[in-house]
């Protein structure tokens, strides 16, 4: 009796020791999941999807950070040149400044062939068809045209962004399910279906659902901020460019006929619209 309680310790010891022993061998032929795992194990669709939703994000986070800094200094320029302009004495300094620094936003864009245009028909007329019609007629379709290509300029690279956003979480899901569809089978292959080896293989080709949707979020948010200040833009330089228009065909200000009274009646070339200006 004395033997066998004295044994009973060590034999305990003995049976801890196999079980940690039999655990730590379970767990080194258990595969680490996760998701390098997964696109070591998947097949060429998965990869090349995996690899689609990359240059998905690095296109698009290409086009918010160009886009983005372009918007920044876009803003900066347009700031200083529509301060000198609103202060300038006469449009032939606002054209020797364009002159001297040169263009490098859409408003100091529009001015400089808004004023080229009026000098060009005031010197050769309607000497082409581009050209028919009275200097009014010319100088509006110029504006038009230079709003048009400063509105396409600011819009460029915006769908892609857009289809970027709209389609990344599809292309994540698909690959969800290719990898879904391959874990299955290798299961089945094995007739090994209980939930610890389904788990882990379906739970790795969720991954590739959270990839695309990590992909779209920053498009999609990215997409809508450049819009709105494209749009923001769009209408400051529709307003600047009726201002402009008036300044060039009538050569005076949207001023009010008491104001430019107490001008003595003489009409600038350029006013700056601030309570009690005078050219």
């Amino acid at each position: 009796m004395t033997d066998l309680a004295a044994s009973a310790p060590v034999m305990a010891e003995t049976a801890s020791a196999v079980d940690a022993s039999a655990a730590v061998a379970t767990q080194a032929a258990a595969p680490e999941l996760g998701f390098t795992h997964f696109i070591a194990q998947t097949d060429a669709v998965g990869q090349g999807l995996f690899a689609i939703l990359v240059i998905m994000s690095l296109v698009s986070w290409a086009l918010i950070v160009t886009k983005g800094v372009s918007l920044f200094l876009r803003q900066r320029r347009s700031k200083t040149f529509l301060d000198f302009f609103w202060n300038a004495t006469s449009l032939e300094s606002v054209q020797h400044e364009i002159a001297t620094h040169g263009v490098h936003e859409p408003f100091a864009h529009l001015t400089a062939h808004a004023m080229h245009a009026q000098a060009h028909h005031a010197r050769f007329g309607a000497a082409k068809l581009e050209e028919a019609g009275s200097a009014q007629d010319f100088l509006t379709r110029t504006i038009k045209k230079v709003l048009d290509e400063d509105t396409m300029r600011m819009e460029s690279g915006l769908s892609v962004l857009a289809t970027i956003g709209a389609t990344a979480p599809f292309v994540g899901l698909f690959g969800t399910v290719w990898g879904v569809y391959h874990a299955l089978l290798a299961i089945g292959a094995t007739g090994a279906g209980t939930l610890d080896k389904v788990a882990g293989p379906v739970g790795e080709a969720l991954i590739m659902t959270g990839v695309g949707l990590a992909v779209a979020i920053p498009a999609v948010m990215g997409y809508n901020w450049l819009t709105r200040s494209n749009r923001v833009w769009g209408a400051r330089l529709d307003a600047f460019a009726f201002e402009l228009f008036t300044f060039l065909s009538t050569g005076q200000t949207l001023k009010t006929s008491s104001e430019q009274e107490a001008g003595n009646g003489a009409a600038a070339n350029v006013r700056a619209i601030k309570p009690g200006s005078a050219a």
